[in-house]
């Protein structure tokens, strides 16, 4: 297999549209409805039928032209369509897998594939969050259309669902259709498998270096400051932020010039109530938890299962930071006011959205 390409991540050509060509339509004799020398085409039965009675002059007899548009597109012509297009996903499809097979296809300096993750992982991911969760996205025009930004949103759930959810809601419902890059921890590019997929989905690695370069080159960046103490909280602490830690996303933002979006994640907290915490077992698995809930372990694979609760991601409104001298990133107490004020306004919407929501499932 041959190895796959790195580009410079700024590169900012697309292969979106070598995914699939369009088929070129088909045409035949009988396209135009005649011969090319203006004589009429010879009209058969077809089995089991009979000749329509035509008269030989054309001009009184003629047959209501509306009737055979009709019959078109309810008949060959719609299955036409669909075939053409089933054809053209087929064809895509086998130019994707070419391009997989022979390394034909573009990376950036972080591992970031574009088109693998638009083409399956958004798609696998799409029904979850569509169908499943539900989930509804409040003030994404809080999210600029172009040049950098920090999202800090909270953390929760027993397992990273919410981050992938995040990065769909950001993705489907921004105008500009932008990607989300999170920044992920240790334990997951430790992961078989799951580094792999992250590093193409593109998440990297939750040091102050990667983000600040991100931002600098225009992306969208996420973060979720209460790391493990926030997915891993019990579920009698659902909805209660845990500490943002000493306010390294705020210094990244304050240096790179980029504002921050504050996201408050309603609906991940109930998707597996943690009711109980194995510390001896997770200490030996090298986890940070090993959560009990109320379906696992005692269900067996069917506990991993999460609950299909309703979800609803708001985005708040920015919050400047390119009116900062340069040394302002060095300040404790600018960093510590901002962090603070970033935590308290995600707190207060996600009071705000538990106050407003109907049922935890609907």
């Amino acid at each position: 297999m041959a190895d796959a390409k790195v580009i410079p991540f700024d590169d900012d050509r697309s292969r979106a549209g070598s995914a699939s060509r369009p088929a070129r339509r088909r045409t035949g004799a009988g396209s135009g409805g005649g011969r090319g020398d203006g004589s009429t085409a010879p009209v058969s039965a077809l089995p089991g039928g009979r000749l329509p009675d035509v008269p030989s002059d054309g001009a009184e007899g003629a047959q209501d032209p509306q009737q055979p548009q009709e019959e078109a597109v309810g008949g060959v012509g719609a299955s036409a369509d669909a075939g053409g297009g089933w054809d053209r996903r087929i064809a895509g499809g086998l130019a994707f897998l070419r391009r997989r097979v022979t390394g034909d296809y573009e990376v950036d300096e972080f591992g970031y594939d574009k088109e693998l993750t638009d083409q399956v992982l958004m798609s696998a991911l799409r029904p979850l969050a569509d169908k499943y969760f539900r989930v509804e996205v409040k003030g994404i025009e809080n999210i600029p259309s172009d040049g950098g930004a920090l999202i800090v949103a909270n953390h929760s759930g027993t397992l990273p669902l919410d981050g992938l959810m995040l990065q769909v809601a950001v993705h489907d419902n921004h105008p500009a259709e932008r990607h989300l890059r999170l920044l992920a921890a240790d334990l997951v590019f430790h992961l078989p498998v799951v580094n792999e997929l992250a590093r193409k989905a593109g998440h990297t690695l939750a040091c102050a270096e990667d983000a600040q370069r991100l931002l600098e080159l225009g992306e969208i960046v996420g973060v979720m400051p209460e790391g493990f103490k926030g997915i891993g909280k019990p579920f009698g602490d659902r909805y209660k932020l845990q500490r943002f830690g000493r306010g390294g996303f705020v210094s990244t933002a304050l240096r790179a010039g980029a504002p921050i979006v504050p996201c408050s994640i309603v609906g991940a907290e109930e998707i597996y109530p943690m009711i109980g915490n194995a510390k001896t077992l997770a200490r030996l698995l090298g986890f940070p938890y090993f959560p009990i809930t109320p379906t696992f372990p005692w269900l067996g694979p069917l506990g991993a299962v999460p609950l299909p609760t309703k979800w609803t991601i708001q985005f708040g409104e920015p919050i400047p930071t390119d009116g900062y001298p340069p040394e302002a990133a060095e300040d404790p107490m600018l960093m510590f006011n901002l962090t603070d004020q970033v935590r308290e306004q995600i707190q207060h919407t996600l009071y705000k959205l538990l106050v407003q929501r109907r049922s935890v499932f609907f």
